[in-house]
């Protein structure tokens, strides 16, 4: 998913040093993400904005469209972030490592 002026980089191009955000819902999480990559779903970022980690941040959602909306909200507060497009399943699709909370293979979903 595309936004035009919108900061955006694929999953194999995200800054050396940027936290990927991951703001997925908990569900989403629990069945595959990112190693590393911090879990703050969109629906609880306005209540949680102590919790963003400092410095460049990439933002990842299943698709692009969530994170992209987080994306241009951090924005406008300040914090350097890009949109991942694509989500994660372009970060699946391109055979990125991921992990599970669960059960069998991590997976988007």
């Amino acid at each position: 998913m595309s936004h035009p002026g919108l900061p955006s980089v694929g999953p194999g191009e995200i800054p050396a040093g940027a936290t990927l955000l991951d703001v997925r819902e908990d569900d989403e999480w629990a069945a595959g993400h990112a190693p590393g990559a911090v879990h703050l779903p969109m629906s609880q970022i306005t209540g949680r904005l102590d919790e963003i980690p400092e410095g460049p941040l990439a933002v990842v959602c299943k698709v692009g469209g969530r994170s992209a909306q987080v994306t241009m909200f951090l924005a406008q507060r300040g914090h350097e972030a890009v949109n991942v497009t694509g989500g994660m399943l372009a970060w699946e699709a391109e055979g990125r490592p991921m992990t599970t909370e669960g059960p069998g293979p991590a997976r988007v979903v």
